[in-house]
């Protein structure tokens, strides 16, 4: 069996040159991650300073954290799961290894959204399983739906749900969702739901799997809607069949997230009011883009019912999305993602925006790049 090749993330590259030319001296406005400009959440962080204080640490999952991760999933859907149930892992990253690794033998193959997450694809390659990608575009709202999962032929072995989805930020309806499990349930599919960015919806609020196939894998972390990227601290729910398998291969492959980050953790999930202000801040970002962007030229946009994207075609300006981030970048100083990364075959005319950075550099951003977009249309007509 030959080593998989696995695609470059994109982004990264371009995060790279932002950042080398900050250092340089250039004012860049950072777009290209979903990742929050915010901090941890105050009480969080006093938590922290005192744990420094007063614990040597080590490997250590902490039961208080898992204990409220499952309240969680109670107070929040109306779903009861068991503590040892929850995986704590280091972030959402290995949390979706785990998940892969605890359900599939290599050669499995897993369906997934086409566009999608960069690290859904990858992951799955250097774990030899086989993507089987589903084109997704706006006739579909670019989110799975029931019809093109039961017309998978063989059916895959697992799938991948992600609402609120990256790029796009779509949210799965109730009912669809509902057929989804329906369709997977009577073809034998696992699915496996990417949940990390619950709690930034700005339509009605995001459905958890678990609230109709408590057989699913729920992948989370604290990265998105907690704003503690940085801490990598994720969970994994696991269906009780498969605690014993997920147990295993976490203690040999990650051991444990840092203990630090779960003493912050455990408080954070009791700091609603300054999180809930983030998300107000998102909301507010999301409106000032979906009213200048148009100007632009870009108004074919995926509906951003959640997460803190904008996924826009830009395939009337440039057949290479790449290269057209990577210039904005050095002309006007704002780091962006390539559509590329998200979707092999259609992102060369797509780009994302990330607005999880706060409104002055929004409107900085849009106000940097109204000329800039002006001259790229014109250099097309």
């Amino acid at each position: 069996m030959t080593v998989p090749r696995i695609d470059p993330f994109h982004a990264i590259g371009i995060s790279t040159i932002a950042h080398r030319m900050a250092a340089e001296g250039h004012d860049i406005i950072h777009m290209e991650f979903g990742q929050p400009s915010t901090g941890a959440p105050r009480a969080a962080i006093a938590t922290a300073h005192r744990v420094l204080d007063s614990d040597a640490m080590g490997y250590w999952e902490s039961m208080p954290l898992k204990t409220r991760i499952a309240r969680h999933y109670h107070d929040s859907y109306g779903v009861t799961i068991q503590p040892d149930q929850v995986i704590l892992t280091c972030g959402a990253s290995p949390a979706l290894v785990l998940a892969l690794g605890s359900c599939f033998a290599p050669g499995a193959r897993v369906a997934l959204a086409r566009p999608g997450y960069v690290a859904y694809r990858n992951a799955l390659r250097a774990l030899h399983l086989e993507p089987v990608e589903i084109a997704c575009g706006p006739a579909e709202r670019y989110q799975l739906t029931s019809a093109a999962v039961a017309a998978l032929d063989p059916a895959p072995d697992g799938l991948i749900v992600a609402s609120p989805a990256n790029p796009t930020g779509t949210i799965l309806p109730a009912e669809e969702m509902q057929a989804i499990v329906q369709v997977c349930r009577a073809r034998g599919i696992r699915i496996i739901s990417d949940e990390i960015y619950h709690g930034l919806s700005y339509i009605a609020p995001a459905r958890s799997i678990l609230q109709d196939d408590p057989d699913a894998l729920v992948v989370n972390s604290f990265s998105k809607y907690f704003s503690m990227a940085g801490w990598r601290l994720g969970w994994l729910v696991v269906p009780p069949s498969l605690i014993e398998a997920a147990r295993a291969r976490v203690g040999n492959l990650f051991l444990t997230p840092p203990s630090l980050s779960q003493h912050a953790g455990l408080v954070a999930f009791d700091c609603r009011d300054e999180l809930e202000g983030h998300v107000r801040t998102y909301r507010h970002n999301r409106d000032l883009m979906l009213d200048r962007l148009p100007a632009m030229g870009l108004d074919r946009i995926a509906p951003p019912d959640g997460a803190f994207y904008i996924y826009a075609d830009i395939g009337h300006l440039t057949d290479d999305s790449l290269a057209f981030c990577t210039q904005l970048l050095a002309d006007t100083g704002i780091a962006t993602a390539p559509g590329l990364d998200f979707d092999p075959v259609d992102g060369h005319r797509f780009m994302r925006f990330s607005f999880a950075v706060s409104t002055d550099r929004v409107e900085d951003a849009l106000a940097r790049m109204a000329p800039w977009f002006d001259a790229a249309h014109a250099r097309r007509s």
